[in-house]
């Protein structure tokens, strides 16, 4: 509490000092005005882009390669204030499906760019290479197994505005620009706003009812003395009134201010201090199974059935950026930019129900059931993270040369503390009910030198070359967490069977800590020419060796020709590479279970421990892509702009988790290598092959002034299909035992096929609205309710495995109305997902033959919906600019 008090006292410091400035200082409030519109002007077909090349005077019309530009206005004309929510509604190839129940995932969600892994797209924050986040994803959510770029640390209101480069880049700028680039460009420029929103959800959740009333139970269960398992026993009778359940929660406080300052004659400052506060949400169902052990237990009848949470967690965020330069001379100027983030967060696990055999206090009673909490409990992953980034660079020109010269570190750590909750293992008395879990960090280091000149060679109108270099270091560590939250405690043994650790989240253990670093280098060289009016042509190399795998050669050539006025084609082909993340090679999460008295280890181990390698693991390779891309440009009158590109991206070796390895083999492999104490093992392996192909078109128009105020309508439609193509296998084991069914399809068919994004703008002196909507496609969920042979096979196809579920297509729309009451002051309001749409609800009991069991019952939403579903969010918004 007291960190959040301090917390909310720094950022009204900050918005206060803020205002102070834009009071004693009116002339930053008369130039910011000018630098609106310049901004603006600069995102449209002439904005001049850094992405993609390394010439200073490109722009998007005529540009080799797709990018887009999306300016600091259409991020700040919406209710949502995390940046992947507003990537997800602007472009219409990012994906940022909102999980639940993921463990640390909760609290650091990944998103994804055309497809493929959230790894497998570079972002940049002014051109350089912004450091991963530590978290392994590894729980059930898209992205698993992935380490992804925190970008929800980025305060939109920081932002001047992004560039998304939709094309491989690695030959440019190294390992993860498979996918794409993103390149986030901050603000630099005088005056600033400082402005606070608040939004809550206000919704009705669909096919969800509301109870009524609850009979009580008329049988006990029954606890084997042998395993001390629990079965038996019936669920009580439930009726609902006949209304879906109604919710009004989340709410979130966002109070953020941006404003810049001259230093000197010929530099600049610009300060972003950014404080959100978000309340849980609660999209679980009720959970029709008994909670007590007693039959007839009048409490039964009161317990309160939405006892699981099932949504959005707590975070309280609070997070600073400065971005500053100064000219010493026309050929000289030093720069740096920084950021500091701390996230305050948590998630919930399965509420362990009161008759839960993971609630037994053994310590209580050995013969009877003694419940540890009387209702059953919630167990809470509480997560903080601590996002760290300096940059400093001298650029400039001599000799006829462009130069820049910098060094970027970046570091993210994320500690984890497990509430409200026990070690089963150890008794009620000796357990503690909050536990310290350990944690883990990352760091990055890059050191780079970019060389730039124009070339008069007698070819071409004008030719720009480039080459430089790159140092990188990386380090990874996972930290220990304290004995109880790890511990297999006295009851763990027989015939208790008690679960060890913290209940949700064991804690790592001092055999999983690992702290491991690597180096690498590079070098590049880039043509970017103009050889004709209408002929612009493209080429890149880059090597770069890392000290633990090796050495990667990867080109690039991209070309543009303009048919006629105002219609081109373009087209690219190059290879790319990622390097397999330290968290994928070094990461390691085990358990102990006590079996006949032997301690057994469970878990996933590094791909190097002797484990791994006795089951046939390898070292990780880099994964290989191919990227080919093909496009069209229209601009066939003054504001209209049409863009279509076709994209093929083949992945090879492309890094996936092991499923759980386990039974007579697993045990004949160990023991063949002098391995004991283990029975069930995953790991990562450089696993398949995959290949996507897609479609990406992308339309703007900005309607001519005809007396009713400025039009600007912009369409964005992504066609996207992954397959695998090839799958490893080693050591007897069969390509489904590695990567099975269910993780398959996850991979390729676990975000839409298809998505459409619509936008309509309009401003008219001092009102303004903003409407926009979007259709997300099909979402395929293969079974896990059919027998094993069934729910693993990945021969068989989507549909063909009774259990496998269809999210249907949906419309999401928001709407937001803004007017201005003086000409400093805005006033706002409006809906993110205005009509309440929810993905399909899911099945649970029997239905059609298929038991789905009573989970989907509290679960109604698949956690893969990729507009996540929390339903309508309505909120308010005033901001003041000086």
């Amino acid at each position: 509490m007291k960190t959040h008090k301090i917390i909310s006292a720094l950022a009204v410091t900050v918005s206060t000092t803020a205002l102070f400035v834009a009071a004693a200082n009116p002339a930053f409030a008369q130039d910011s005005a000018p630098q609106d519109a310049a901004v603006e002007e600069a995102t449209g077909l002439d904005a001049i882009i850094v992405t993609g090349t390394r010439r200073t005077d490109r722009t998007v019309a005529d540009s080799t390669v797709p990018v887009d530009i999306i300016s600091a206005e259409a991020l700040l004309n919406s209710g949502q204030t995390e940046t992947n929510k507003l990537l997800n509604q602007l472009v219409p190839s990012f994906n940022f499906p909102q999980p639940s129940l993921t463990d640390g995932t909760d609290s650091l969600r990944p998103a994804t760019l055309r497809g493929l892994a959230p790894d497998q797209v570079l972002v940049l924050i002014n051109g350089k290479r912004r450091h991963q986040s530590a978290l392994v994803n590894l729980n059930g959510s898209v992205g698993r197994g992935s380490t992804a770029v925190d970008l929800n640390t980025i305060p939109p209101l920081a932002i001047e505005r992004l560039e998304v480069l939709r094309d491989g880049a690695a030959s440019q700028y190294g390992s993860d620009a498979i996918a794409g680039v993103i390149n986030v460009q901050l603000k630099k420029g005088m005056g600033g706003r400082a402005q606070a929103t608040f939004g809550k959800y206000i919704t009705k959740m669909e096919d969800v009812g509301q109870v009524d009333t609850v009979a009580l139970t008329t049988s006990s269960p029954t606890i084997n003395p042998t395993t001390n398992a629990i079965t038996g026993g019936d669920n009580p009778v439930i009726t609902y009134t006949g209304e879906d359940r109604k919710r009004r929660d989340g709410d979130t406080y966002t109070f953020a201010s941006n404003f810049g300052l001259p230093l000197g004659e010929s530099g600049y400052v610009n300060l972003t201090a950014e404080y959100k506060d978000r309340s849980p949400t609660n999209r679980s169902g009720p959970d029709i199974r008994r909670n007590y052990f007693a039959a007839g237990d009048p409490r039964e009848a009161t317990f309160n059935r939405y006892a699981h949470r099932y949504g959005d967690g707590v975070s309280k965020d609070l997070n600073f950026f400065v971005n500053a330069g100064y000219e010493f001379s026309d050929t000289a100027e030093f720069y740096t930019f920084g950021s500091y983030g701390v996230r305050d967060g948590n998630g919930a696990g399965f509420y362990r129900r009161s008759a839960d055999a993971r609630n037994r206090d053994f310590a209580a009673s050995t013969t009877s059931f003694v419940p540890l909490y009387a209702d059953g409990f919630l167990p809470l992953i509480a997560s903080k993270i601590v996002d760290i980034s300096a940059a400093a660079g001298l650029r400039g020109a001599t000799g006829g040369w462009d130069y820049d010269l910098s060094a970027v570190y970046g570091s993210n750590r994320l500690d984890y503390t497990i509430e409200n909750t026990v070690n089963t293992s150890l008794g009620g008395v000796a357990s503690a009910r909050r536990f310290d879990s350990g944690g883990l960090r990352s760091g990055q280091t890059s050191i780079n030198l970019d060389m730039r000149r124009d070339l008069d060679i007698g070819i071409g109108k004008s030719v720009s070359f480039a080459f430089g270099g790159e140092y990188r270091n990386e380090n990874y560590k996972i930290v220990a967490g304290e004995l109880q939250s790890y511990v297999n405690g006295p009851f763990s043994a027989a015939p208790f069977n008690a679960a060890g650790g913290a209940q949700v989240f064991p804690g790592f253990r001092p055999a999983n800590e690992t702290d491991v670093s690597r180096d690498s280098f590079a070098g590049y060289a880039e043509l970017d020419a103009d050889l004709t009016d209408q002929l612009t042509l493209q080429v890149a190399g880059r090597y770069e060796h890392f000290s633990d795998f090796g050495d990667t050669i990867n080109g690039k050539a991209a070309a543009r020709f303009e048919v006629i006025d105002g219609v081109a084609l373009r087209g690219s082909v190059s290879t790319g590479f990622r390097a397999p993340s330290l968290a994928q090679q070094s990461f390691a999460a085990t358990s102990t279970n006590n079996v006949g008295g032997v301690l057994i280890e469970v878990g996933t181990f590094p791909v190097s421990s002797p484990v791994a390698v006795a089951l046939g693991a390898q070292p990780l390779k880099p994964e290989k892509s191919i990227n080919l891309g093909a496009g069209v440009t229209f601009t066939p009158i003054s504001g209209l702009s049409i863009t279509a590109d076709y994209y093929n991206i083949q992945i090879d070796d492309r890094i996936t988790l092991t499923e759980n390895l386990q039974g007579t083999d697993v045990s004949a492999l160990l023991t063949a290598a002098s391995v004991t104490g283990v029975s069930s093992a995953r790991f990562f392996i450089n696993g398949i092959d995959t290949k996507t192909t897609g479609l990406d078109v992308v339309a703007s128009y900005r309607v001519p002034e005809f007396g009713l105020g400025q039009f600007r309508v912009s369409v964005g439609y992504n066609l996207n299909d992954t397959k695998i193509t090839d799958r490893r296998v080693f050591s007897g084991f069969t390509a489904q035992r590695l990567f099975a069914r269910q993780e398959s399809f996850r991979l390729t068919d676990g975000q839409p096929k298809n998505k459409l994004n619509v936008g309509l703008d309009w401003d008219y002196n001092n009102v303004g609205m903003t409407l926009r909507t979007n259709r997300y496609g099909e979402v395929f969920l293969p079974s896990g309710f059919s027998t094993a042979a069934n729910n693993n096979n990945i021969a068989l196809a989507p549909g063909d495995v009774p259990g496998d579920i269809f999210l249907s297509p949906k419309w999401v729309t928001d709407l937001e109305f803004r007017f201005k009451p003086v000409e400093s002051v805005s006033v706002a309001f409006g809906a993110n997902n205005l009509l309440d749409t929810y993905p399909d609800r899911l099945p649970f009991g029997t239905v059609d033959g298929v038991s789905y069991g009573f989970n989907n019952a509290f679960l109604p939403y698949s956690s893969q919906s990729p507009f996540g579903f929390s339903g309508r969010f309505v909120y308010g918004r005033v901001s003041i600019d000086f």
